[in-house]
Formats: structure tokens, C-alpha cells, sequence
């Protein structure tokens, strides 16, 4: 299991399109992702919940991904995410 905190940098922020985007950058691993702010864990494979979320430009957030590709998974949700 590894776990990174980020900040946020989209310029849009996380609205519908950008969850989507996302998700399916999430999608694309067999790891489990999650991504926790305090006191919530969200599945960022889940639209629904990422839009629950309701996270902005900015905000600090952690990436957490178990699984066989694991690493993968961490470098590529936060490079969407950080806009790198």
C-alpha cells in the first residue's frame, strides 16, 4: 500500500468533467485507489463518489493505491491531478 498527499492543482477544479477524467485515469489500473481527506475515503473509480467529494483547486488530499501496480497507479492519478 502506498499513500501520497497532494495538492490539487486543475485550474477547473473537480468539477464533472475533470471527476470523469479522473476516474478514468483510475480505471485504467487493477490496484484499488482511493483518494481520503479528513474524516472521508472515496473510491476513485467511482464518479459518484468523487463528485461527493465536491474537492476544489487547492486542496490537499491523499492518494492511497493497493495492488500489483500500485506504484503506476499513485504516479498517474497524481500527475492528472497536480496538472503535471
Amino acid at each position: 500500500m502506498i499513500r501520497k498527499p497532494i495538492t490539487i492543482e486543475l485550474a477547473t477544479g473537480m468539477e464533472a468533467r475533470p471527476v470523469a477524467l479522473l476516474v478514468q485515469v483510475a480505471s485504467q489500473f487493477s490496484s484499488d485507489i482511493y483518494l481520503e481527506t479528513p474524516g472521508k475515503r472515496v473510491n476513485a473509480k467511482s464518479i459518484m463518489g468523487m463528485m461527493a467529494l465536491g474537492l476544489d483547486t487547492g486542496e490537499k488530499v491523499t492518494i492511497v493505491s493497493d495492488g500489483a501496480d500500485e506504484e503506476d497507479a499513485i504516479k498517474s492519478v497524481e500527475e492528472y491531478l497536480t496538472n503535471k
